[in-house]
């Protein structure tokens, strides 16, 4: 039977199958509803901000650029290090007292129109105009309904609020404070997306083979209980022997309904608390999973091998090997630590291993019975992923697939149901993601062509490689995953 660890293993991975997009986001926010017209047309852009103190390099700051005014420098090098003045008076709705000769100015937004304050200081004499938000997110700038032809030759920022009270007060403090603007654009491709990539065909490359090598392992031992077993041992044996699940074509369409109504509830309930279980489930998971890679890693040496087989009896979950009591306490340390330090730089190493070791896992433990059922799920998957990260928008004004994914309402980093890798050459950071539903979906059917063929898998594994790789990216392009600024 199936244990109760691969119970929880299987359980856990199932929560969030289906989520996957790029968690780096987009620097361009074309939006259709704000108004376009001459002078007043631009996308809003994500601006970096960084900022120097006495001439000491201190915070950088991420602000957004306005409907209007000229376009930024995309490349650091070409952005001019420009002091930053405080307007007077702070709201910047009639001509300041200060004089000011090319400085960057920073104002108070309200009183009056994003324009007219960009207005005033271009005729100031201000190279640019800093508008500090009254909360701590950003605030798209654009025309009033009555402004027609709008020229305005100055870039215009807004900032979050703790970031413009903090320029603020260095610059009351009588520091001198120097800022550049610019909006470096983002690769289409990053190398942390190729392997990803490989990361992903090489967790189905190694569960496929693995999951065929022990069909195959059945299948001889059930040959030789036939020639040398009673049929009435036979059925014992077979009746005891079952670990795995098989999928049916009704499991597959409700097992795609679930998913559609967790997603809602993730949704509705994104909280930090909600996070926190969801990080406990993975971490029980991954235990499971990290625990039975390890054990079949380790059997494969002789110095193993006796404790793989040798067993004890431990309550709640049957006769064990020896080797899994042995590595079971490292698992979970493992698991734990990277629970407690997860907000670290370097954590997504281990959130990957546990992830990939509950995949293959997984893909043990579930299987395919026929490419009737194959079809039928990953065609629903399909469907799944078109409505929640397109069609949604139109009930819930927003993706709900990207919402939930990026853990925009939980204050935490995503969810942790993901493979990712920092993208590398990115000067915006961030994350290339794929959900584990990107990996399995595929996994389950490359398996089961390679347990349909036993013999195949060894004598011509160059022509499952090619399967796998065709199978992975057709299920990649249904699933819209690894696509920058989903």
């Amino acid at each position: 039977m199936v244990s109760l660890g691969a119970t929880c293993a299987l359980c856990c991975s199932m929560f969030m199958v289906f989520v996957t997009l790029s968690l780096a986001g987009d620097i361009v926010h074309p939006d259709s509803i704000a108004p376009r017209r001459p002078g007043c047309d631009n996308n809003f852009v994500l601006v970096k901000v960084p900022t120097w103190i006495d001439g000491v390099e201190s915070c950088e700051y991420v602000g957004v650029g306005a409907r209007f005014g000229p376009t930024l420098e995309s490349k650091e090098k070409h952005a001019n290090h420009t002091r930053v003045a405080i307007a007077d008076p702070p709201d910047c709705c009639s001509k300041p007292k200060n004089k000011l000769t090319g400085e960057i100015i920073l104002v108070h937004r309200g009183q009056c129109s994003f324009t007219t304050k960009a207005n005033i200081a271009e005729e100031a004499g201000a190279s640019a105009i800093l508008i500090i938000n009254y909360r701590t997110e950003l605030f798209k700038m654009v025309c009033e309904a009555n402004e027609t032809d709008v020229d305005i030759g100055i870039p215009a920022v807004m900032l979050p609020q703790d970031a413009g009270e903090n320029l603020k007060n260095h610059i009351l403090n009588n520091s001198v404070v120097s800022v550049q603007l610019y909006s470096p654009l983002r690769p289409l491709v990053d190398v942390a997306e190729v392997f990803l990539w490989l990361m992903a065909v090489g967790t189905i490359l190694c569960a496929s083979y693995w999951s065929a090598w022990t069909a195959r392992e059945s299948a001889i031992e059930q040959e030789k209980l036939l020639k040398d077993a009673s049929d009435e041992y036979i059925n014992a044996e077979n009746a005891g022997s079952s670990a795995y699940v098989e999928i049916s074509t009704a499991a597959a369409i409700s097992f795609v309904v679930i998913a559609s109504c967790f997603l809602v509830m993730l949704y509705k309930l994104m909280a930090y608390w909600f996070v926190e279980v969801l990080v406990v489930l993975f971490c029980i998971g991954g235990v499971e999973g990290l625990q039975t890679c390890l054990v079949a890693l380790l059997s494969c040496f002789k110095w193993f091998q006796h404790a793989a087989q040798t067993f004890v009896k431990v309550p709640f979950f049957g006769a064990v090997s020896y080797l899994t009591v042995a590595v079971t306490p490292f698992c979970i340390v493992f698991a734990v630590l990277w629970g407690v330090y997860r907000r670290v730089s370097f954590a997504w190493i281990g959130q990957d291993i546990l992830g990939i070791t509950l995949i293959i896992t997984v893909l043990q433990i579930v299987r395919i019975p026929n490419l009737k059922v194959g079809t039928v799920l990953l065609s629903c998957a399909f469907l799944y992923d078109i409505f929640w990260v397109f069609v949604s928008k139109w009930w819930f004004h927003e993706s709900v697939m990207i919402v939930v994914a990026r853990g925009d309402r939980s204050g935490e980093d995503g969810i942790p149901m993901l493979l990712k890798i920092p993208r590398m050459f990115d000067p915006w950071g961030g994350y290339s993601i794929i959900g584990f539903g990107d990996i399995i979906l595929p996994g389950l059917l490359v398996a089961f062509s390679l347990r349909l063929n036993r013999k195949s898998y060894i004598n011509d594994p160059i022509h499952h490689l090619v399967l796998l790789t065709k199978t992975f990216w057709i299920d990649e392009d249904n699933a819209l995953c690894l696509v920058n600024g989903s």
